[in-house]
């Protein structure tokens, strides 16, 4: 083997031995959805078989170009790359996922104490053997770059190969327009590298400075506080408030809270927040919920144990770190921290109006087993694995239920503070960013894009209590993240030119 190593092997055969080894390594998923959506019939095949040849002859053409250009600086480039690709198959396999821009975000988005909990003992198999041996096996073979007329030869073959392909498959071209979104995600390095160059160009527009809305006023007397409590992950078939078989909300339901029927406006955690904090359905950057308020004369506060958010401007900005210095005696590891010192924090506010705001992080995968505290593991037994498509199903569903049963008793707690406070007419209103898929499927955790996202990844739990006992609920109405803008409005009794009567679920308290 080290004698075969030592022996240089000319520039096409390196470019050939990579491109097969990353058709084969990397791309079963790939092939595993062109096969399960093309008829079983000749022109199906042909398809495939197309895909396979344009796939061979783009690699080829890649690797010839970067080796002979770069050298040892493209050997580097590529050994990251297979890296890159290990760790993306890992995920692609493990959790189902596809990588689009959007789930590059959230990519980015996740601390490493959440992306810690993603790996396992077969994510490092995965490296090893797919990324970091390949890596190892370019740099140790020797490779004879040859004279540029080889080079412009090979890499100019390939090109025009793939080119012929492509234009000689044009009736197809309907069916790849079809599927480009799902067959990109699986496309390595591409999913990855383009997406990821293609979530900064819009994280890049989206951090432009705020469009402010127009100035409101504090119309109505009396203090006021509502707590808006955003989830993560929390899907709505699994509340027993919606009629889910096991008893997920045993607190929730003897609280006198309204259940509404939501659906998200997105599979991911930051556009489901941004949803949640504007005041309509945009792309643009409009001032957000809190910073509008918080502009407008209102006391703000915003806890969080997570992130994802658009860019918060207001004075109470508190992350769980924080929140651990000003309450040591808390216990910092659960979401239940977002809670310390909040009732004296309520009770210490000069202003009449309040709005606070508790980002959790309490049901998001894979170790949903470890988002609660141990009194509230109500079934057993658990999941405790990463590998949720490996994992028993009951195990996995007894596990994300527990993580309901904590976010019930979180949003009881809430509820039982603000009992305390008679001084303020209250409000809660628990809303969550998107759903979760647990298998069904063979689906898992969240991010499908919203064309095709199941029913799990966008209904919603959208929870709402109030002391007022006159101010009534609109029970049957179907609602959304938009509505939460308008309702708190609503309830604080703000005065706006963009409050829209029609996303207040609130009746007859209109300003």
């Amino acid at each position: 083997m080290a004698d075969f190593l030592k022996n240089k092997i000319s520039l096409t055969v390196m470019s050939a031995v990579l491109s097969v080894f990353t058709l084969i390594a990397y791309h079963w998923a790939f092939f595993r959805l062109v096969t399960d959506n093309v008829k079983a019939d000749l022109n199906g095949v042909l398809i495939t078989v197309s895909l396979v040849v344009l796939m061979l002859a783009l690699n080829f053409f890649f690797y010839t170009l970067v080796l002979y250009l770069g050298r040892i600086v493209g050997k580097c480039l590529l050994a990251l790359l297979f890296v890159g690709n290990a760790v993306c198959l890992y995920f692609i396999n493990t959790y189902q996922v596809l990588v689009t821009d959007k789930m590059m975000g959230n990519v980015f988005n996740t601390q490493y104490s959440e992306a810690s909990g993603f790996f396992s003992g077969q994510a490092l198999l995965y490296i090893l053997f797919l990324g970091i041996l390949p890596a190892v096996y370019l740099f140790v073979q020797k490779t004879d770059y040859g004279k540029p007329k080889r080079f412009f030869a090979g890499a100019g073959l390939s090109l025009a190969l793939a080119l012929l392909i492509a234009f000689g498959n044009m009736t197809n071209w309907p069916w790849i327009d079809r599927h480009a979104t799902k067959l990109g995600s699986l496309l390595m390095p591409w999913s990855y590298t383009v997406n990821s160059i293609r979530f900064y160009n819009a994280e890049k527009k989206r951090n432009r400075k705020a469009i402010p809305l127009p100035d409101a006023r504090i119309a109505t007397p009396g203090k006021d506080v509502c707590v808006l409590i955003i989830g993560e992950s929390a899907r709505r078939e699994n509340f027993s408030l919606y009629g889910y078989g096991k008893p997920t909300n045993p607190l929730l339901e003897k609280d006198s809270v309204t259940a509404l029927m939501a659906e998200a406006a997105a599979t991911y955690t930051t556009a489901g927040v941004k949803a949640i904090l504007d005041h309509k359905p945009t792309k643009k950057l409009y001032e957000i919920l809190p910073n509008y308020l918080f502009r407008n004369g209102v006391d703000v506060t915003w806890r969080t144990t997570n992130w994802g958010e658009p860019p918060v401007h207001i004075d109470k900005y508190y992350k769980a770190k924080d929140l651990q210095k000003m309450n040591p005696e808390a216990d910092g590891k659960y979401d239940e921290i977002l809670l310390a010192g909040l009732k004296e924090e309520i009770l210490s506010c000069t202003k009449d109006k309040m709005l606070v705001i508790l980002h959790t992080s309490t049901s998001h995968g894979p170790t949903y087993n470890k988002k609660y505290p141990a009194k509230f593991e109500v079934f057993t037994p658990v999941c405790t694995t990463v590998e949720m498509a490996k994992a028993n199903p009951k195990e996995l569903m007894n596990a994300y239920d527990n993580t309901i049963v904590y976010t019930d008793y979180l949003v009881h707690s809430v509820i039982e503070m603000l009992k305390d406070v008679p001084q303020r007419r209250s409000c809660v209103l628990f809303v969550s960013d998107h759903g979760e898929s647990l298998g069904e499927g063979n689906l898992y955790m969240h991010g499908v894009p919203m064309a095709v996202a199941p029913k799990e990844q966008i209904e919603i739990p959208f929870i709402v209590w109030t002391s007022d006992k006159n101010l009534k609920i609109r029970p049957d109405q179907k609602v959304g993240q938009y509505h939460v803008f308008h309702s708190v409005l609503s309830f604080l009794g703000i005065d706006s030119p963009v409050y829209d009567q029609e996303k207040d679920i609130f009746a007859g308290n209109k300003n």
